[in-house]
């Protein structure tokens, strides 16, 4: 993953230790933010958004002032974190997604073709008819067979 021009991974590297703690605020993909610089330090913590009033209601945003406010919340130990799932639990999770989005193929491929539907059966042509031509064959076959 990339940040303005750096690399996630370098950057932690480098710059962080395994005293650190970082803080991240939720979005769709935090998650797998947080996996990244996850081995370089102590602990990662995903903040709830919704519940951080103190950025939202914030007169000035910067993200400077935003990262204040989410270090300060941190340390005296009144942000809100989001929970996260453990490896076994997120492997679940991807498991289920993909047999969902599988079984989600499988009916749209048997689903009919709205722009071309099946034409119905011709109702000049009996069903039964190509079973009254097989039953005949067979008795043929029978009455060779034993005659």
């Amino acid at each position: 993953m990339r940040i303005i021009g750096m690399d996630i991974q370098d950057f932690a590297r480098r710059e962080l230790s395994h005293e650190d703690h970082g803080v991240i605020e939720a979005t769709g993909n935090a998650a797998a933010v947080a996996e990244v610089p996850s081995p370089y330090v102590n602990r990662i913590v995903i903040a709830n958004p919704k519940q951080v009033h103190l950025i939202v209601h914030a007169k000035v945003k910067t993200d400077t002032i935003d990262v204040t406010a989410l270090a300060k919340l941190y340390a005296s130990g009144f942000l809100p974190e989001v929970w996260v799932p453990d490896p076994g639990t997120l492997a679940l999770r991807r498991q289920v997604t993909r047999r969902t989005q599988l079984v989600r193929q499988r009916f749209a491929a048997e689903e009919p073709d709205p722009v071309n539907p099946p034409r119905p059966p011709d109702p000049a042509v009996s069903a039964w008819e190509p079973r009254r031509d097989q039953r005949a064959q067979m008795a043929d076959e029978a009455n060779i067979a034993c005659g």
